[in-house]
């Protein structure tokens, strides 16, 4: 930490409202700032997060606590990332999704859950330890497990939108894991939970990170067992069977293309052999208010 902070090439990744610090250019970019950036009272170990190297050079992940966006250059703006992270090369898109998972826990972890006592920075930002010296519980960043899938009868995908969605937007079916209960048994539960349908042959395909805050998707496929629709929960507005024909039609309006969604989706669509999925359905990134 103290190499990092005394190094002129280190950087800051700042983070204003859950909104990342983002440069206008062909592609996007991720504006860094130098350290010298920062009022003196955030340039200290207890307030920065050393996220590791980038680059030629140290980067720092740090939280601007003001109600009013700070005043920035010409071309440079904060926006939520989940907007604008396809725009943006993978690296950056990566330490900026880092940045913003680091600064979210520590604004959620200011006092010990076990006591309630005050906590402070420790190990480089990477941990929390409670000031009670009775307690002294280290806390540490956690990632919740959710699980993604797309289920097929075969020549069908189910897909289901909920109603804060843009029109016409359906994804595939996902959830987090509950204690005690196996990435395969949330499958299952997930979807009975959603869509009424039951599954088998469920088997683990890739995940995301998606820290918004603190979430990594794990994507699965499974075959459904029944194909009459019921939703259970509610959670959904609605849920369908789409055929590829549909898919090709347009009949859905699908997720990003940088989503786990969609690839579980074109993954499924192009087993086919026939028209890939990327030449003939575009995709646009979530609104804002997703």
């Amino acid at each position: 930490m103290a190499k990092a902070l005394a190094d002129p090439a280190s950087r800051v990744a700042p983070i204003w409202n859950s909104r990342n610090l983002i440069a206008d250019g062909e592609p996007l970019q991720a504006e860094l700032l130098e350290l010298g950036a920062l009022p003196e009272r955030a340039r200290t170990p207890e307030s920065l997060i050393l996220l590791g190297k980038f680059g030629a050079g140290f980067v720092f992940g740090a939280e601007i606590e003001s109600l009013e966006a700070p005043v920035l250059r010409p071309g440079s703006r904060f926006e939520d990332l989940r907007v604008v992270a396809s725009a943006l090369p993978a690296g950056q898109a990566g330490l900026l999704a880092y940045a913003r998972a680091m600064v979210s826990w520590r604004r959620r972890h200011r006092f010990c859950g076990c006591c309630g006592s005050p906590t402070l920075s420790a190990r480089s930002g990477h941990t929390l330890v409670c000031v009670n010296a009775a307690c002294r519980t280290e806390h540490f960043p956690r990632i919740d497990p959710a699980i993604i899938v797309l289920v097929s009868d075969g020549d069908r995908a189910l897909l289901g939108r909920q109603a804060s969605w843009p029109p016409r937007r359906y994804s595939t079916i996902a959830g987090f894991v509950e204690p005690g209960e196996s990435l395969e048994d949330a499958v299952a539960r997930e979807v009975l939970e959603e869509t009424g349908i039951r599954v088998d042959a469920i088997e683990y395909q890739s995940s995301q990170p998606w820290p918004f805050p603190a979430s990594l998707m794990l994507g699965f496929r499974a075959h459904a067992v029944s194909t009459e629709i019921t939703r259970w929960d509610e959670e959904l507005e609605d849920v369908r069977w789409f055929s590829r024909s549909d898919i090709a039609a347009g009949a859905a309006l699908l997720p990003p293309r940088q989503s786990i969604s969609f690839r579980l989706i074109e993954q499924w669509f192009d087993a086919a052999n026939g028209p890939r999925l990327g030449e003939i359905q575009g995709a646009e990134p979530w609104p804002a208010s997703r």
